[in-house]
């Protein structure tokens, strides 16, 4: 509690400092040269600006976060995780160092630990990771221009995409993802283009030893419309991914497969809207891949009044395999999403699944919300099993007969005074649905969960 408060009081006092300049979920694309005509001199004005030439064009900014989370599970697994009494407190530390030199170059540091106490079981790679790079790459600008820019970035780097649900910076576990990476990057007036070659940076537990890894090579191209006739912004998108070793329902082998995607979305004071959707196609261990989802988001806010509730529904159908031993793999594959897929615990993860997930929100204050939402959660096939976020399998399609997987209940309030300090209390409970009871124990799961982050 004394951390809390210490972190609460330093968070505001840092936020009278800098105003009006956000924090963004991806730290490079973070911009402080408006400090450069800041007259005012404190110490962390000098932490996010420190001109290095007369003419303020080579400087360096500093930045980091300390994130705090303890769960505790009833039921963890749906009764197949050992009985934890205490919960488990995960923690993860960043910290970043971005030097500009001159108009064309520049170059971002970031490093990161994650680290995981309490746990019956040894922690997975994303939940500890003592120490790595987790980001280090430089920037050329080919072109330079105040509507128009062209960018060819090399290194090691986070992606981040659309929705984030095939390509994210998995911000909810405690290790966040990266990328070694060749991309190209093109910014004009209500567009914006980028197209990449990659290799996926797999995290591993112990220090400076996230290395270059080819297993996962992972491709393509993705461009952005704003102001879109009738539909607002739209994506347009081409994702190619060839993994050495996946494992499904169907088989295990060699991957590649090709992701090509259209999205809508858009948003005034009153509506939201997102809709999407996605056709795989490729081979897998000597089968044919065609896979598909389509999803929907939309939500209403009643702006005009008081505490601003919304409402809103999303939906998702995600395939799955259809027929075992017919030369065809159904199952979708979601790539890299965020973590926290469906609702507030990371139970299921997007394949082969139907979910109809309605939900709430309403500004308690200007500082606290408070949601809440509800998701049914059924097998597009009988034949295909369910998947974890991470595409692990959980069950196999043969373990039940069933469809339902279960229904998830999740509320949470969230406490934000300012832009350096968040928390969040939350608390999950799965019902299990019959094929989990077929499956395995198949007890109900609750979940509660406390988070607090610093950022500067």
């Amino acid at each position: 509690m004394k951390f809390f408060f210490t972190v609460l009081l330093t968070a505001a006092g840092i936020s009278c400092l800098a105003q009006g300049i956000p924090f963004k979920s991806l730290r490079y694309d973070e911009n402080y040269t408006s400090l450069a005509n800041d007259t005012s001199s404190n110490w962390y004005k000098s932490l996010k600006f420190a001109p290095l030439t007369v003419d303020k064009l080579s400087y360096v900014s500093f930045g980091g976060e300390i994130r705090y989370q303890y769960f505790h599970y009833k039921n963890e697994d749906w009764g197949e995780a050992p009985n934890d009494r205490d919960g488990f407190v995960l923690t993860r530390y960043l910290a970043h160092a971005d030097l500009h030199l001159g108009s064309h170059f520049r170059t971002f540091l970031q490093l990161q630990s994650s680290l995981a106490n309490g746990q019956l079981d040894t922690p997975s790679p994303v939940d500890q990771n003592i120490i790595d790079l987790h980001q280090a790459f430089a920037d050329y600008a080919l072109l330079t221009g105040h509507k128009k820019s062209l960018t060819l970035r090399f290194g090691r780097q986070e992606f981040s995409y659309g929705s984030q649900r095939l390509v994210s910076v998995r911000e909810a576990p405690n290790n966040r993802q990266a990328f070694d990476a060749l991309r190209l990057i093109y910014v004009a007036p209500n567009a914006r283009f980028d197209v990449f070659n990659s290799y996926y940076v797999p995290a591993k537990p112990n220090i400076f030893d996230d290395g270059f890894n080819k297993n996962t090579q992972f491709w393509g191209g993705y461009a952005v419309f704003n102001k879109v006739p009738l539909l607002q912004n739209t994506d347009i998108y081409y994702l190619g991914l060839r993994k050495k070793t996946t494992v499904f329902d169907a088989s295990t082998g060699l991957e590649t497969r090709h992701s090509v995607g259209a999205r809508a979305w858009g948003s005034n004071p009153e509506w939201l809207y997102d809709v999407e959707t996605i056709y795989q196609f490729g081979n897998f261990a000597g089968n044919t891949i065609s896979a598909w989802t389509a999803s929907a988001n939309v939500a209403y806010t009643f702006s005009q009044l008081k505490h601003k509730p919304q409402f809103g529904i999303k939906t998702e159908v995600i395939s799955g395999d259809r027929t075992s031993n017919d030369g065809r793999l159904n199952t979708f594959n979601p790539l890299f999403p965020r973590g926290g897929y469906f609702g507030l615990a990371a139970l299921i993860g997007p394949s082969n699944l139907t979910d109809i997930h309605p939900y709430a929100q309403i500004e308690l204050t200007k500082a606290v919300a408070f949601n809440i939402d509800y998701d049914l959660f059924f097998r597009m096939s009988r034949n295909d099993g369910i998947y974890a976020v991470n595409g692990r399998m959980i069950y196999p399609g043969k373990a039940g007969t069933s469809d339902q997987i279960g229904r998830q209940l999740g509320a949470e309030f969230e406490f934000t005074p300012n832009k350096h300090f968040y928390l969040r209390q939350e608390i999950t409970w799965f019902s299990a649905g019959e094929f989990l009871k077929q499956a395995g124990p198949g007890k109900d799961i609750l979940m509660v969960g406390t988070t607090a982050t610093f950022k500067f």
